[in-house]
């Protein structure tokens, strides 16, 4: 699948963990979670294309989502989601991923992206909780959410990058 197609899809699952997502949860919910599906497709793009995929993914959406969603202080999701994925693709550059590994990065970058969002907005008084708080009540309900939809979204996501690295790999030999 080509970038433009991967792209494509992120918009849908931006799309969806904006507005379809909060219909189908209950009232009680909806203020706990916080869905970050293309945060972990742009994971993906680090565990199975490269990193520097990521880091344009991760900036692209994460600026989308501060421009859709947050309004107070704009580049907080960019750069957070560029940050992590970035990071993810330098650390797992030459590693072969397996299912269990890849929902160990995307959970661990997940923890992060959030704690780095919640820190940046504790640094300008946009947020007033403590942390643990927002650990117990926001971090790991989200973290949970993110680790079924990796799980789903394993085997298609692995398919598409490494099926689209390697028609590129194709193409250079030639």
């Amino acid at each position: 699948m080509s970038m433009t197609r991967i792209v494509i899809v992120m918009l849908l699952f931006f799309y969806a963990e904006g507005t379809i997502f909060y219909w189908l949860l209950p009232d009680a919910w909806t203020s706990r979670l916080v869905p970050h599906f293309a945060l972990a497709f742009a994971l993906y793009a680090a565990l199975y294309k490269n990193r520097y995929a990521a880091l344009f993914l991760g900036f692209g959406f994460g600026l989308l989502q501060d421009i859709v969603f947050y309004n107070n202080i704009l580049g907080v999701h960019a750069f957070a989601g560029a940050a992590v994925g970035y990071l993810t693709g330098l650390l797992m550059e030459r590693r072969r991923s397996t299912l269990l590994m890849a929902l160990v990065v995307v959970g661990f970058a997940t923890y992060v992206y959030d704690t780095i969002v919640f820190f940046i907005y504790q640094v300008f008084r946009l947020n007033h909780m403590a942390y643990d708080w927002a650990l117990i009540n926001h971090i790991l309900p989200s973290l949970f959410l993110q680790f079924g939809f990796a799980l789903l979204m394993y085997i298609p996501a692995r398919r598409w990058f490494e099926w689209s690295g390697a028609k590129k790999s194709e193409d250079e030999e030639e």
